[in-house]
């Protein structure tokens, strides 16, 4: 690790355990944008990468000051508890090696987590924090404008490993602190959905604009076509606003055209990305799903080793003999098998759900401000982009971060509060009248 990173890195830890807890969280954040993947020191055989650091000291945090207890979880803490517990077990059950990586994934993403899910508690908190991340956006891409004149990498070339020149058609293609282009313009992409819902706050609207045109310019100094859907999904998230007392409807309507394109389709339904593709290589997304699932019956039960993928594709990924696993899904598929997939789409069932019910107490209730239900639908329209987005990229490097911190924004803003039990009661009466009123005019 070089004296610059480790340097930021003491200095975000500190943030973290001293600070108050709304700065904390901005420091985690601040981690994730200005430390890359190898700032990184080898402990007792894992390699510890500097957002690791920056875990630990946030777990220990919320843990040591009782800002997040574990007598309080939720629902969707428990899925996502049972997944990944789930994922870990099998994997160690079926593999001959990479423990160390399994175990791995499992402690980062139960570090992180849990760790977002003590630094939020309210829709007070995820507002203040939209508004302090811009300060951290704008001098990240002001970087991003420099690599691009320069074609390298500033948080690369620091830590001593300056990367190649990533181009399309001619054009630069940005990474910032990431390793992939892909992975930048998905940071601008998932936070776009959120400051268009900052948007509806009048006090808040020039951080809304400023963060709008910022998570923009990620998207575009990426120049991928990945990051590019994803803010395509989280458009059509917000387009679909006007119904959102319809959603029932709405989702019906979505799965009769989508069984009517695998009706009328030549090819297999996964395959509709090669005709809307924005630049990326999405045929190879469409016929890895294709021919995974013509292998179904050896990864279904419990995964298979990605590297009895070689011969599915007439290339391999650089020098590890295996196929590109472009798929978020079909990652987890092949470490733990079919059981493993579904209980991740339980999980974003389920975060679905929530955010529907909290809506819903937003809408009809008078302790909340008309403003959380536009950050709450901005969540929505976020987690549909996630989806698709999973169909083209595994999230890896920090940006895991990224995810965790936005699925734990979700838990904790849907999270049961003291006043429950009442405004479910009132939720469940609004839900019969509607339903008697209906009933009557049939």
């Amino acid at each position: 690790m070089d004296a610059l990173s480790s340097f930021v890195l003491v200095s975000l830890t500190l943030v973290v355990l001293c600070m108050p807890r709304r700065w904390a969280l901005l420091g985690m954040a601040a981690g994730v944008l200005y430390l890359t993947e190898y700032a990184a020191v080898d402990v007792a055989g894992f390699n510890m990468f500097a957002i690791r650091f920056l875990e630990l000291a946030g777990f220990a945090r919320v843990m040591a000051r009782r800002e997040f207890r574990f007598s309080s979880l939720n629902d969707l803490d428990r899925i996502f508890i049972f997944f990944y517990c789930y994922l870990t077990i099998v994997y160690l059950l079926r593999a001959n090696g990479g423990f160390a990586y399994a175990i791995g994934v499992a402690v980062d993403a139960g570090l992180c987590y849990f760790t977002f899910r003590g630094l939020v508690s309210d829709v007070d908190d995820l507002r203040w924090f939209l508004r302090a991340f811009v300060f951290l956006l704008a001098p990240y891409v002001l970087l991003l404008f420099v690599e691009m004149l320069t074609r390298h990498s500033p948080f690369w070339v620091i830590v001593g490993n300056a990367k190649a020149d990533w181009l399309r058609k001619g054009r630069p293609r940005c990474v910032g602190s990431f390793r992939e282009p892909s992975l930048l313009g998905s940071l601008g992409a998932s936070f776009l959905p959120l400051y268009i819902g900052l948007y509806f706050s009048k006090s808040d609207r020039l951080y809304s604009i400023f963060g709008i045109l910022l998570s923009i310019a990620i998207v575009g100094f990426s120049n991928s076509g990945g990051p590019l859907g994803f803010t395509c999904f989280v458009l059509l998230g917000w387009l679909v606003w006007p119904w959102r007392t319809k959603m029932r409807l709405v989702r019906r309507i979505i799965l009769i055209f989508t069984i009517g394109l695998a009706l009328v389709m030549k090819a297999p339904i996964w395959y509709l990305p090669t005709h809307f593709t924005f630049g990326g290589d999405a045929w190879h997304r469409s016929y890895l799903i294709d021919i995974s699932m013509r292998h179904l019956r050896e990864w279904w039960l419990w995964g298979m080793p990605v590297s009895k993928t070689a011969h599915w594709f007439a290339y391999t990924l650089g020098t590890m003999d295996q196929a590109d696993i472009t798929n978020q899904y079909l990652s987890y598929g092949f470490g733990a098998g079919l059981m493993a997939v579904v209980l991740f789409v339980w999980l974003l069932v389920r975060a679905f759900q929530n955010l529907g019910r909290q809506m819903e107490l937003v809408r009809y209730n008078a302790y909340f401000t008309p403003e959380s239900e536009y950050l709450l639908w901005g969540l929505g329209a976020m987690l549909i982009g996630h989806i698709a987005n999973f169909i083209s990229i595994t999230y890896f490097d920090q940006f895991y971060v990224i995810w965790f911190m936005q699925l734990a924004f979700i838990s904790s803003l849907t999270q049961a509060p003291a006043y429950a039990p009442a405004q479910a009661t009132e939720l469940r009466l609004l839900r019969f009248t509607r339903w008697s009123v209906a009933r009557f005019r049939l």
